[in-house]
């Protein structure tokens, strides 16, 4: 099979995983009735990036072979939320929260390493193959978000938005990635040498990056940018949802097919991503993130001045411009630390990106955002149904102000070296 069809079905794997509960999971758990603890489980994801992706990263670089251990995370990742689904199935609305929590991180705490993994994978077998990874890694890259949106799809027509089955198909689909693995080229690692320092044979080589004063302002402005990564996909769902307690909203598409609404964000990250590699080449790093921020300040205000019924053109907007948001930060930031590290340690590099966006970053951000929702915002219950309301628009006008203070902040600090094509 050709290598980036290989590569393709890789990545359509990878973020089918997580597409299956990422934007649905808060409204599954505002129908148990935990609304209020939506943030710990999105924070969570962000707790584990803290540490796991570099410790992958380490492992992978040193010792094990990057698509072995891509396969065995998704083994433990899958079985872990197999039997999350399993117990939320059994106990319905009787969870201990406790016990259905820490079946759900530990799923996470494996899942998320394997984001970096899956880049590590792609590039290594590209370079092998003599291939451009800023030029070929995009449209590969874009299978990804297609398996994220097929997913979504998935689960919003099977009716699964509201309940446990979300996180049985994110489980077979890791699990049915762990057997994929087995079918990819082999990843080199970097054997220690003799005369190593104890940093350089752990892999904590990587964090010299932070020497650099332009490398420290990229990775701190990750940092800052990240806070805003999973606020829309713990609590869009939830936000769309509640206008379901007004009945001149109750019937509209977009409360009925949450998920399907939210998935033309990931459709226009489809096409964002075939535009980075032009915009990467002609403007640059620095002007690529300042368009994503800004980006962010229109996706959060958006949601603020619409409904799903007349103004559903301003929730189309805000999907719209998710595309540009996410990738131009997402996948770009992925290919300036892959330009910008040294061989031996681009997992490692990796790593430590995914620790400052999706680790520092989101958990911190999904937390404020929970504190900030809990304030505007109060659980009813209308006609049997569970539905968070309040002032909503207050919330993402507040987002929104943020990423545009960290933009502003980004376009006076960061001064990125210019580099030779």
């Amino acid at each position: 099979m050709n290598l980036k069809v290989r590569l393709a079905l890789l990545n359509f794997l990878e973020f089918a995983v997580w597409g299956a509960y990422l934007t649905s999971m808060g409204r599954y758990l505002g129908n148990i009735g935990i609304s209020t603890e939506i943030g710990y489980f999105y924070s969570m994801q962000g707790a584990v990036s803290i540490f796991m992706p570099a410790i992958m990263g380490i492992v992978a670089d040193r010792w094990i072979p990057a698509q072995r251990l891509l396969g065995l995370c998704h083994l433990m990742a899958g079985a872990f939320m197999v039997l999350t689904a399993a117990y939320g199935y059994s106990e319905g609305q009787n969870i201990n929260f406790a016990l259905f929590f820490t079946l759900y991180s530990l799923s996470v705490a494996f899942y998320m390493p394997t984001l970096a993994l899956t880049n590590s994978v792609a590039y290594s077998n590209l370079r092998q193959a003599g291939m451009d990874t800023v030029k070929d890694f995009p449209p590969i890259r874009v299978f990804g978000t297609i398996g994220f949106i097929l997913t979504m799809w998935f689960v919003d027509i099977m009716g699964f938005q509201a309940d446990q089955n979300q996180f049985f198909t994110s489980g077979l689909l890791s699990i049915l990635l762990f057997l994929y693995t087995f079918t990819l080229n082999p990843c080199p690692v970097s054997k220690g040498g003799a005369n190593q320092s104890l940093s350089e044979a752990l892999g904590l080589k990587a964090f010299t990056l932070f020497k650099s004063k332009n490398m420290a302002m990229f990775f701190i402005f990750s940092m800052l940018l990240g806070v805003s990564l999973q606020i829309t996909n713990g609590f869009a769902n939830p936000f769309i949802n509640s206008f379901g307690a007004m009945k001149e909203y109750a019937d509209t598409f977009g409360v009925q097919h949450a998920n399907i609404l939210i998935s033309l964000s990931q459709i226009s990250e489809t096409c964002c991503i075939l535009l980075i590699p032009f915009f990467m080449k002609r403007y640059g790093i620095k002007n690529v993130m300042l368009i994503a921020m800004f980006a962010w300040v229109l996706r959060f205000g958006f949601f603020g001045l619409g409904n799903p019924g007349s103004g559903v053109w301003l929730f189309l907007l805000s999907m719209i411009v998710y595309g540009v948001a996410f990738d131009f930060f997402n996948v770009s930031g992925s290919l300036f630390v892959d330009q910008n590290t040294e061989g031996s340690m681009r997992s490692s590099a990796q790593g430590l990106f995914m620790l400052m966006t999706n680790g520092i970053g989101a958990t911190a951000g999904t937390l404020i955002a929970q504190a900030v929702i809990n304030h505007y915002t109060q659980g009813i219950e209308v006609d049997g149904n569970f539905y968070t309301v309040g002032q909503w628009d207050t919330c993402w006008y507040i987002f929104s102000a943020y990423a545009l203070v960290v933009g502003v902040a980004f376009a006076i600090l960061f001064k990125p070296q210019k580099q030779n094509d």
